[in-house]
Formats: C-alpha cells, sequence, structure tokens
C-alpha cells in the first residue's frame, strides 16, 4: 500500500470522525493531507521506504491564531495523538510532547514559510529565484484530503509553478551551464588527461540538464535522491534520463569520452528542439550558449531580464 492511500484511509477512518465529534466549531477552519517531506508524499514510496517514517498519519493545517486559539489547537494536538496507534498493519510513532514536525497538527503559515520562505505563498522576485525546487515541491505535492478553510489549497495553487518569466529566468542558466560544462568543458578536460574533472564536468551536465527538463515540463524537480523516479514519469522528454544514467556511470577513456560527447550533443538537440515547440528560443543553432540568452531576451519583466542571467545560480 502506498502511503498517500494509508493516509486517506487513516484520515477517513479515524481523523474526520474524530474532527466532527470532538471539534465541530474547528472543522470549518481545519486543513487535512498528506504533504510534505518524505516519498510517500510524492508517491515515490515502495517497500523499502517503509523502514522509517512510514506510518498511519496525516497533516492537520490550522490558521493563525487570530482564528484558532492557542488553547484548540493544543486539544486538537492531543486528540490527534490519542488516535489508534495501529491501523492496517502499520504503527505509528511517538509524538513529542509539542507535536510532531512533518504530521499532526501545524500551522499553515508557519509550514509555507519554512517551505517556501512566504507564510502566505506570496514570494518576490529574489524569493522565486532562490528557493531551492525541491522545497517548492514539498510545498505543493501530496494530496489534501479536506479543507474546510481553503487557505491551504489556495497558497498550493499559489505556488503550483513557477511564474513564467522565472521559469524562463531558470532555464536560461541551466541551459548555459549545460553548454559550459557539456559542450566545452568535457572535452577539454579529457583532453587534459583530468578525467576526474571531466566525471565533474558530466555531473554538472547531467544536474542543470535535469532542472532544465523539469523547467520544460513546468515543474519543480524533486530532492535529488527522486530526481530521476520523478524524471521517468514527466510528459516531455522523459527518455533523457536514461542518457543521464549512462553518462554518470561510465569511464572517461578516450573511446568512451567520444560517445559521451556525443551523447551529450544529443540530449543538446533534443532540448532545443522542445525549446523551439514551446516557442521559447529564437536561436537557430545547436549551441545551446546561444539558446539560453535567447530565452533570457524572450522574458517580458524588464527587472527579471536585466538581472544577470546565473542570477538564480
Amino acid at each position: 500500500m502506498k502511503g498517500l492511500e494509508l493516509s486517506r484511509a487513516y484520515f477517513e477512518e479515524y481523523g474526520l470522525p474524530m474532527l466532527k465529534e470532538q471539534f465541530p466549531a474547528l472543522l470549518p477552519y481545519v486543513c487535512a493531507g498528506l504533504t510534505g517531506s518524505g516519498s510517500e508524499c510524492f508517491g515515490f514510496d515502495d517497500t523499502l521506504s517503509a523502514d522509517h517514517d512510514f506510518e498511519p498519519s496525516f497533516c492537520l493545517f490550522l490558521p493563525g491564531e487570530d482564528v484558532v486559539s492557542r488553547r484548540d489547537a493544543f486539544l486538537l494536538e492531543r486528540a490527534y495523538d490519542k488516535l489508534p496507534r495501529e491501523f492496517m498493519g502499520f504503527r505509528r510513532g511517538l509524538m513529542g510532547p509539542v507535536g510532531g514536525s512533518r504530521r499532526g497538527v501545524l500551522r499553515t503559515a508557519e509550514y509555507f514559510m519554512d517551505k517556501a520562505g512566504a507564510p502566505d505563498g506570496k514570494l518576490s522576485i529574489a524569493q522565486w529565484l532562490s528557493t531551492p525546487d525541491y522545497a517548492l515541491a514539498e510545498a505543493v505535492n501530496g494530496e489534501i484530503f479536506f479543507d474546510g478553510f481553503g487557505e491551504v489549497t489556495a497558497i498550493r495553487e499559489r505556488l503550483r509553478h513557477y511564474p513564467e518569466d522565472i521559469r524562463k529566468k531558470k532555464l536560461a542558466a541551466n541551459l548555459l551551464l549545460m553548454a559550459q560544462s557539456g559542450q566545452y568543458n568535457y572535452a577539454r578536460c579529457v583532453g587534459h588527461g583530468e578525467t576526474g574533472a571531466a566525471q565533474l564536468a558530466v555531473y554538472e551536465f547531467v544536474r542543470h540538464g535535469m532542472q532544465a527538463v523539469f523547467l520544460l515540463n513546468d515543474t519543480y524537480m524533486p530532492y535529488y535522491k527522486w530526481s530521476f523516479r520523478a524524471m521517468r514519469t514527466l510528459p516531455k522528454l522523459s527518455l533523457l534520463a536514461e542518457l543521464m544514467e549512462y553518462l554518470l556511470t561510465t569511464d572517461n577513456s578516450e573511446e568512451m569520452a567520444r560517445d559521451k560527447q556525443d551523447v551529450m550533443e544529443g540530449m543538446a538537440a533534443d532540448v532545443i528542439d522542445e525549446l523551439r515547440r514551446q516557442g521559447l528560443t529564437q536561436a537557430i543553432c545547436g549551441d545551446l550558449e546561444k539558446h539560453a540568452y535567447s530565452v533570457q531576451d524572450g522574458i517580458a519583466d524588464g527587472e527579471i531580464r536585466n538581472l544577470h542571467i546565473l542570477a538564480s545560480e
């Protein structure tokens, strides 16, 4: 059973009845779901995932103390802690004296401040450019089972995608770094006999290439250990994941290096084709650097466009 399924079933069996019976006055202000850190929030959990933090649990989000008092939040937290500890063959862990930080009763503003840097999800240009993709992914992943107040749902929708000009800015930066690492520095490192440095160049090409693919799919790249898993599910350019694994897991001998260079050029061509399909570039060449600057030129907001092309790095 997937963690999201377990969480929803546990909420419907015990959580929602508890709210209706013990906290009917709070029910209009409560949001319940499973979101945040953990493979189960992305639907990536498997049998290995059950070795830690896999349990019947859910998040209960509350608005600020001007709406729901500290006392009411405390009473709700105690009631949550008293829910059955075993469910469908899984056991829930003990909460700390002031509740858990990932599940249980959470204040909405504190949660989104932690994930996105803004309690209401309204990010500045600087915040959009500097907040890590994985943190934004955790802010909007998982499922919401019930949202009486609507606040959490509204914030998640606000954070669901990068604003288009921010997407272009971040895409331009990653295209430029793909060009530098894969189309330029890799061959030079191999030529110098620096096979370790060559593999670092491969890593940089893959890392920024993967970020570019997620941006071209208009979605956030999750934490690195789930990045390949997530990329394989994307509708666009998902097949590049296999080529990226090849680049990372092969050596840089002379013969292999020639093949890897061809693979990187082929991947660059696939990315350029997608840029053209989305109308993001006007450049006509195979040089990712030129396409990076063309993407940047297409940014409508002058303030964002005039920032350094690597402002998000």
